[in-house]
């Protein structure tokens, strides 16, 4: 099944973040979420965002891979995929 991908760097001590998964608990059914770190992105897009079925920028920046985050979003702007950031 396809998933919701958010990208950033998950920290369990923002509220944002906490904000963030109960939201996605709520409106992502049926499809599972999944936190992708901004420095697990190694360029191999194709691959790792394979089975993603829309993208979320997550809120509360800085990430720890700035270039990481801005790779996605090229990425699903050139493949049609659909991307929210806040």
């Amino acid at each position: 099944m396809a998933k919701i991908a958010v990208i950033g760097d998950r920290d369990p001590a923002k509220a944002t973040h906490r904000a963030t998964d109960a939201a996605l608990g709520h409106v992502a059914d049926p499809h599972p979420v999944e936190w992708i770190a901004t420095d697990g992105l190694d360029g191999d897009l194709e691959h790792q965002l394979a089975d993603v079925a829309g993208l979320l920028i997550s809120p509360s920046s800085p990430y720890r891979d700035m270039d990481g985050a801005l790779r996605v979003i090229r990425f699903a702007r050139e493949r049609g995929v659909p991307l929210f950031g806040t």
